[in-house]
């Protein structure tokens, strides 16, 4: 009762398979692994955080995405 044999395994996984069929199966993979991706990207940002100014007594933070000329 402790483990279970691999005959315990491949029951299960045909009795996944007949209920959720293998294109959503396949589906639920692909959305997984993206999600795995989305998530490393976003831990590598954070350790690319943007830099800190001081500016006039006042902390900004912030990323610059584009020049932008200002009239000054």
């Amino acid at each position: 009762m402790g483990s279970f044999s691999i005959w315990h395994w491949a029951i299960v996984l045909l009795v996944v398979i007949l209920i959720f069929g293998t294109k959503k199966l396949r589906n639920m993979g692909s959305d997984l692994g993206g999600a795995v991706k989305g998530f490393k990207d976003g831990m590598k940002s954070e350790e690319d955080a943007p830099k800190q100014v001081q500016q006039g007594g006042q902390t900004i933070e912030g990323e610059v995405k584009g020049k932008t000329h200002a009239n000054v």
